[in-house]
């Protein structure tokens, strides 16, 4: 691994707005044009900005084997059945509306808590 050059500076963030700071009088140039929108330059440059520099990574959720996988990463010592294990899972996702990494982790952890281990 190498350090990054003095002269670059790395941010993540989930929202451009923590990328550079937004100034009440940003907002107050905008306009509505005939029912459209139209940002102020000084909103249009951040835009742009994050457009040209921002680096967008997108976490598609997992299909049904791979969230399986997923939980059987956290119980790799599991000796009880491992069907029901699935099963159990895939009702917990359901009820949650979404199958990811962060579902099997709570999964994982209603699991131990409702076992006492």
């Amino acid at each position: 691994m190498e350090l990054p050059p003095e002269n670059v500076t790395v941010y993540a963030t989930s929202n451009r707005r923590h990328l550079l700071p937004e100034r009440m009088q940003d907002n107050l140039d905008s306009k509505v044009m005939d029912g459209e929108l139209h940002y102020a330059d000084a909103i249009e440059e951040k835009i742009s900005l994050s457009d040209r520099f921002g680096l967008w990574l997108s976490f598609y959720p997992p299909n049904q084997d791979q969230f399986l996988a997923i939980v059987d990463s956290y119980f790799p010592d599991y000796g009880g059945d491992r069907e029901a294990l699935h099963a159990e899972a895939i009702r917990f996702a359901q009820a949650r509306g979404a199958r990811s990494g962060r579902t099997a982790r709570q999964f994982f952890n209603t699991h131990c808590d409702n076992r006492g281990a």
